[in-house]
């Protein structure tokens, strides 16, 4: 009896140390990453109408921002509490400039050391960014 108990311990430690250094593939037979698709991949698309005070961004992945004045702040969440977070955002208005900012940490261009607390987001200049935390800062790339 307590060989079967031991066996059957062993098998289920074998069995949970397995899991935890799984691979999934969705459409694959062979996963090379912990997250594997072979396919389309679909993000939640959203739309915040600027307003009188700032609008903080907390959902979604591409996000068409759309200010109803000048300089309507649209924040993006802490660097520091979201590492590995990444948007796509696009000012949707033709008439009106976005500001993007951050509850926490900075806003960096690609490539560069010198960060800013704000960029602003309007017909041919910054349009369209994908920001990405490193866990402190925003790196933009437009």
């Amino acid at each position: 009896m307590n060989k079967l108990k031991l066996i059957l311990i062993l098998i289920a430690v074998v069995c949970t140390a397995n899991y935890g250094f799984a691979q999934v593939g969705i459409n694959t037979v062979n996963p090379q990453s912990t997250l594997d698709i072979n396919g389309n991949l679909s993000v939640k698309v959203i739309t915040l109408n600027g307003s009188g005070s700032i609008t903080p961004i907390s959902d979604g992945v591409y996000i068409s921002i759309n200010p109803q004045a000048t300089d309507q702040e649209f924040q993006l969440p802490s660097a520091v509490a979201f590492p590995g977070r990444m948007y796509f955002i696009r000012n949707i208005n033709n008439a009106y400039t976005a500001k993007l900012i951050s509850a926490a940490g900075m806003l960096f261009p690609k490539n560069s050391t010198t960060g800013s607390t704000q960029i602003y987001m309007y017909e041919g200049n910054l349009r369209t960014v994908t920001v990405v935390s490193d866990g402190i800062n925003w790196t933009y790339i437009n």
